[in-house]
């Protein structure tokens, strides 16, 4: 036998090339890999900042479409002629309030009743003088005060900050020895939401819904026909809701000729109170409907004895 023939070494070059391509192409597969991670995750990042945003604005169009606040009282309380409380109160919250409250004259029959005037979305107590006076014309005491971020209330307004402030005003009242059952809650526009939610948690004599929506979905849906509303508010008011779950009186007063909240949102609510119910037509455009005050107060005397009959 011929002596044994040592095996074919590999050259140490070759050995290298082999181990830096494999390495090179892991690398890079890994390196393709990572980019693509991050390619995706920067465009997630950025659809969510977007998606963010988005909701951030629309928030704050609705707020802004919804609240009206205006901190400069245009009235002192002394135009309408009469004495008053300058009052000052705090939300369960600990919010700080402000309203006024005029006690109706000494001699009347119905001194053991008082109102209590939830205002709209916009302005303050200032500009509900028109309004008090024509509920003092009926012999009742009123009292109306502003939201927090309205007039000299403090913070800032909300859904549910409105229905704690309202609340609050009803608990006042029953600091001046009236019974939540002499207590009418009175919902001018936007008031009505609140005070169908007050109704709703507490005793009351009443309730009386003035130019007041079905929802602010329905409201907004009409006024923003390009925005889908009822899926992305989260304001709701919902009157129509609430109404089948309140079991005194109602009154139900609007114009024909309002020119905000059409006399359909009316219909509805009237719809779903329960009995006694009433319904008075207004007079005038949506902020005019107190200008006639004495047609106005024909209304609400009409619903004064129904309450009374009731008590």
């Amino acid at each position: 036998m011929g002596p044994a023939r040592a095996a074919p070494a590999f050259k140490n070059c070759d050995v290298c090339d082999v181990l830096r391509a494999g390495a090179d192409a892991i690398f890079l597969a890994h390196f393709e890999e990572m980019k693509r991670r991050r390619t995706w995750f920067f465009r997630v990042a950025r659809l969510l900042v977007v998606v963010v945003i988005l909701i951030l604005m629309l928030r704050w169009f609705e707020h802004s479409q919804v609240y009206h606040p205006d901190r400069i009282l245009v009235a002192t309380g002394n135009e309408l002629g009469r004495p008053f409380e300058d009052v000052h109160f705090n939300a369960s919250d600990g919010v700080k309030l402000h309203g006024w409250y005029f006690p109706c004259d000494t001699n009347s029959a119905r001194k053991n009743l008082v109102v209590l005037i939830c205002h709209g979305n916009a302005g303050n107590i200032s500009h509900r003088l028109s309004l008090s006076r024509a509920l003092l014309a009926t012999g009742v005491n009123v009292f109306v005060f502003d939201y927090r971020g309205f007039g000299r209330s403090q913070g800032v307004p909300s859904e549910s900050g409105t229905y704690l402030d309202a609340q609050a005003a009803h608990h006042w009242l029953q600091t001046r020895a009236f019974a939540p059952e002499k207590i009418i809650l009175f919902g001018e526009s936007l008031g009505g939401g609140v005070a169908s939610e007050v109704a709703v948690r507490e005793k009351t004599a009443g309730l009386v819904l003035q130019s007041t929506f079905s929802c602010i979905p329905d409201i907004g849906a009409e006024l923003f026909p390009w925005l889908p509303v009822r899926w992305i508010g989260s304001i709701k008011y919902d009157t129509c809701a609430k109404l089948p779950k309140i079991k005194v009186p109602v009154l139900i007063m609007h114009s024909r000729a309002d020119d905000l909240i059409g006399f359909q949102h009316a219909e509805r609510n009237f719809a779903k109170a329960n009995e006694p119910k009433l319904l008075w037509e207004l007079q005038g455009a949506h902020n005019e409907s107190v200008t006639d005050e004495e047609h106005f107060a024909k209304g609400f005397e009409s619903f004064l004895g129904i309450v009374q009959k009731s008590l």
